[in-house]
């Protein structure tokens, strides 16, 4: 856990330290375990879900042009081959925009 991830626990923890206190009474009444022993877990919880996430950027903008064709390859491949294939109509201009004649 870095400094930020840290302060940001601190600060979160001592702005809301009667609904932590609340939460681990509650876990302690509706389980065997005592405040103790549910307190490292509910820690251990909060400093996983105050962490800033790590904003993970499309595999367009990071892979290479090798990975980008391996990766449509395997998408490609991944599908049925016995589909049937649609007819000329179902992909002609005509049957697209058969509305507008009405």
């Amino acid at each position: 856990m870095n400094n930020l991830s840290k302060e940001l626990l601190r600060n979160f923890e001592s702005a809301h330290k009667e609904d932590i206190e609340t939460i681990t009474q509650v876990l302690a009444r509706i389980t065997t375990k005592s405040p103790d022993e549910i307190k490292p877990h509910l820690d251990a919880m909060l400093e996983r879900l105050v962490q800033p996430q790590q904003v993970q950027r499309p595999l367009y903008e990071t892979a290479t042009p090798e990975e980008l064709a391996q990766v449509f390859r395997e998408w490609a491949e991944s599908h049925d081959r016995n589909s049937p294939l649609l007819s000329d109509y179902a992909v002609s201009r005509e049957s697209i925009y058969s509305d507008e004649e009405l």
